[in-house]
């Protein structure tokens, strides 16, 4: 009898072992799942829309010790001058870069307030806000305060300024609530009812020389209590490491690390024990506003990601899941090397660290698809698979699918010069680079990958202006103040840098443009199957690209004519289909696409 007991206590043993290791191996990861669902869309605050005029940038405001001193005349650029006609305070300026820096067009928060049935309209459900904490640049990127909002994008910047004065910023007990926050707040809360998500763009890997912590150590040297929290070469004469040598962005002093650091690959490591407290104290402030979780945003785009080690994202990870499950991290992991080789997300993208990367992965084959005769459709069908099936899967589908950004030219611009992916993308490293109105038959490239973007596994981004039409070589070419359809824009020079005598493009919004983003993105909406579907290709001949997204209930069938010349599909199967693009109705085992035309059928009921 005692035997048996043994026995059976054994064979109870191994059944809730098995039973336990098979939950911990069938339990699926489950990465933020809202992200799947959304129309991501890009917003570069400073020349989004100026909705405040009283509250725009002065020079006392935009001053850096590390910075070029602002020119004595300056003033705020109007919103609709020529992009390339240099400002009037700008004639003793060395070049026309000098003069883009400097200028200001305003955008503010209460500008997106204003624009948010635009956005609705357009059918954006989830916002991603390049950095907007308190900083002096235009691009945000150099932190004063990573707790509050940049002064200049609310309505009250001196008022501001005096309560900021009354903390003590490493104390978040007397953080105050500034005019500019509250009114951040009242976006965060305006999206949520509307049933839109939003992120903030954070670097945690620098501060600008502005940063109150940069500052003290700056006054106080080696007795300053933060002067750990940077990289200081020496302290007679003060000097210090920036990120990649740029002297307005000290970078935060990384510490235990354990392999190898290189850039552009993942290290073991960590950063400043003070820093990285600081850190979590304003990632708290954002996520749950006097621990309100409803009041806070939804997640953060995290910039320069592979520049600080893995260790601490896992943390950081722990702690942003401990106060909101399903705040979504998306980090910005781009260059192994500089221009060939993009890095590797799989490191990046798990439960442990993020929930996704931007993934210009998918774009750069996709991009030399429709702009190379030479690049097949086999040739993209197999990179987009390599790319996409070293992520598990549940991660595929919560991808941020990055078209353009602000640091890349515009879509229109890079289609219509295309040579290898960013490199020398404007007219200073390549005096052929072509920066004026493309062609039609950009036009009709670009509106090809478009579909494909719209229909791909992964959330589509759209970079504020590409479905007004804009256009724009790389950074800052790709920050023009949006082309906004009630005003009156004037011609653009072709390039700065053409010769006398010049000649103009017209410039404004397109409403062609914007029309077939609003359809595509219905199109989504529309059909579950386009965010929840498997995708599998079934014909990639020479630039004939065919595929379709499929459930066990759905299927849809993407129909991409790259070539030149009309192409005959086959089609699964004999019978109906709607053309979801055309409404066209469509009978048959085959059709006739136009050149550079494309279809999107679902079987007609």
């Amino acid at each position: 009898m005692k035997n048996l007991l043994n026995s059976l206590s054994i064979l109870c043993i191994l059944v809730l072992f098995g039973c336990t290791t098979a939950q911990k191996n069938t339990t699926p990861i489950i990465p933020a799942g809202w992200a799947k669902n959304v129309i991501w869309y890009q917003i570069f605050v400073e020349r989004f829309n100026n909705g405040d005029t009283t509250n725009d940038p002065r020079p006392d405001l935009m001053y850096s010790k590390t910075s070029s001193p602002v020119p004595a005349n300056w003033k705020i650029t109007p919103w609709t001058k020529d992009w390339y006609a240099r400002d009037d305070w700008a004639k003793d300026l060395h070049s026309f870069n000098d003069n883009l820096q400097f200028r200001r067009y305003g955008g503010d928060i209460q500008g997106i307030i204003n624009k948010l049935d635009y956005l609705q309209d357009l059918g954006v459900t989830a916002i991603f806000l390049n950095p907007i904490y308190d900083s002096p640049s235009l691009h945000k990127y150099d932190a004063r305060n990573y707790h509050h909002i940049d002064v200049t994008f609310g309505p009250d910047p001196q008022g501001d300024l005096k309560l900021m004065a009354q903390e003590n910023p490493v104390d978040p007990t007397t953080w105050k609530w500034t005019s500019a926050d509250k009114l951040f707040l009242k976006l965060v809360d305006q999206l949520h009812k509307r049933n839109m998500r939003v992120i903030m763009d954070v670097s945690w890997n620098h501060t600008g020389t502005e940063f109150w912590a940069m500052k003290d150590v700056m006054k106080n040297l080696e007795k300053s209590p933060y002067k750990d929290w940077y990289v200081v070469k020496s302290f007679e004469p003060f000097d210090f490491e920036g990120w990649l040598g740029i002297k307005s962005l000290p970078e935060i002093r990384k510490v235990n690390i354990t392999t190898t650091r290189k850039a552009g690959h993942p290290y073991e490591g960590d950063i400043n024990e003070g820093a990285k407290k600081h850190i979590f104290d304003c990632t708290k402030r954002w996520l749950a506003p006097d621990g309100d979780t409803t009041k806070g945003i939804d997640g953060f785009r995290l910039d320069v990601a592979d520049q600080i080690g893995l260790g601490f994202w896992r943390d950081y990870r722990k702690f942003t899941q401990s106060i909101r499950k399903e705040c979504y991290l998306v980090g910005e992991i781009w260059w192994e090397k500089w221009p060939d080789t993009l890095m590797n997300p799989v490191p990046f993208v798990n439960k442990d660290v993020f929930d996704a990367v931007m993934f210009y992965q998918l774009y750069r084959p996709a991009r030399k698809f429709f702009t190379d005769s030479t690049f097949t459709a086999k040739d993209f069908a197999d990179s987009l698979n390599f790319q996409r099936n070293r992520l598990d899967k549940a991660f595929r589908y919560v991808s941020m699918n990055v078209s353009s950004t602000h640091d890349t030219p515009r879509l229109l611009t890079c289609f219509y010069n295309p040579g290898k992916y960013k490199f020398h993308a404007n007219p200073n490293e390549d005096k052929n680079y072509k920066t004026g109105k493309p062609d039609k038959n950009t036009y009709d490239r670009v509106k090809l990958y478009l579909v494909h973007s719209f229909t791909n596994v992964g959330a589509p981004q759209i970079w504020n202006g590409e479905e007004m039409g804009m256009w724009g070589d790389d950074d800052p070419g790709c920050r023009k103040p949006l082309w906004w359809k009630e005003m009156k824009f004037q011609p653009e020079t072709r390039t700065n840098f053409q010769p006398v005598p010049k000649t103009y493009d017209e410039t404004g919004f397109n409403q062609d443009v914007f029309d077939f983003y609003k359809k595509l993105i219905q199109i989504r909406k529309a059909n579950p199957v386009l965010v929840d579907g498997d995708i599998a290709f079934l014909t990639t001949e020479n630039k004939k690209l065919m595929y379709k997204r499929f459930t066990d209930k759905d299927e849809i069938f993407v129909i991409i004519n790259a070539d030149k010349q009309a192409q005959t599909f086959e089609l699964p199967r004999d019978g109906k289909y709607g053309d979801l693009l055309t409404q066209k109705e469509l009978n048959g085992k085959s059709v006739n696409v136009e050149p550079l035309s494309a279809m999107i059928l679902k079987v007609s009921k």
